[in-house]
């Protein structure tokens, strides 16, 4: 059977975390993959051992989508080689700065990131994806969508945005055959510098922490089970049920609180290794 005849589910941010993980999840229900990632990111190794272990085709596609023809270079090789029927907008980026302190660059790699691909490798996959009885679009937001706070002001945004145009992109496909999904985890400790900051929040902000591993498979099956809204765990249902009864006032001093801890950790980190 031809790559064209097979179907694929595709995974940005697929190299580690819960991209990764979301990537096992599918090869296990025998689903062929296309993963997406930066470079240097272990990528070929990932395909070859999905190949050995699940027995599904796995293929990978290595781009920054920092790069304003990324989207464009990775639907091209997916649409013109394969036969996706599902698309995971998982790759994000963030941090915990000052807004004045930091380089625009850095702001802009949120925006790109989080916001563009996100939007644009949706549209550019939306056609094929019709062409399935069924298809299915999951993006990945964040708890963070649901309140703005200080000192990562950005990136809580650009998740808001994934969460609004994922409801609206929902309404908008009904009876097409193409189901959206948004997910909003927690915190997450995908890799060691997300697991740092996370431990200098405090227990606040360590609440509502889901492995990478549940995440997946929570994500997966609540995908499939065309579930529209996901809130993995317990917590997080009750932190989101919180979230939108706490006025914004409040939760935008709590939270800026619980980030001003991670930050005054880091400086005094700084300032004893300096």
């Amino acid at each position: 059977m031809s790559n064209k005849q097979s179907k694929y589910a595709l995974v940005t941010g697929a190299s580690r975390g819960i991209g990764k993980e979301m990537a096992f999840e599918l090869a296990g229900r025998k689903i062929n993959l296309l993963l997406v990632s930066l470079k240097g990111e272990g990528l070929d190794d990932l395909c070859r051992e999905i190949r050995d272990e699940y027995g599904v085709d796995a293929q990978y596609f290595e781009t920054d989508f920092y790069k304003y023809d990324s989207v464009y270079d990775v639907a091209n090789w997916a649409v013109s080689d394969y036969n996706p029927f599902i698309l995971i907008n998982n790759a994000g980026i963030g941090g915990t700065k000052a807004f004045e302190s930091v380089p625009p660059e850095y702001i802009d790699a949120i925006i790109q990131v989080n916001i563009r691909a996100t939007s644009m490798l949706t549209r550019l996959l939306l056609p094929e994806l019709k062409k399935h009885k069924n298809a299915y679009i999951l993006n990945v937001a964040s708890m963070a969508a649901f309140s703005p706070f200080a000192f990562k002001t950005v990136y809580p945004a650009s998740k808001a945005f994934v969460y609004s145009f994922s409801e609206g992109l929902r309404e908008e496909l009904k009876g097409t055959g193409v189901f959206v999904s948004v997910i909003h985890p927690g915190p997450v400790k995908t890799n060691a510098d997300v697991t740092a900051r996370i431990e200098k929040q405090g227990i606040l902000g360590r609440i509502g922490q889901v492995s990478p591993k549940e995440l997946a498979t929570i994500a997966i099956r609540q995908l499939f089970n065309k579930d529209p809204f996901i809130l993995p765990g317990i917590v997080n249902k009750i932190n989101w049920l919180l979230m939108i009864m706490v006025p914004n006032a409040w939760k935008l001093m709590i939270l800026s609180r619980v980030v001003r801890k991670e930050i005054n950790a880091y400086n005094r980190l700084v300032r004893v290794c300096s």
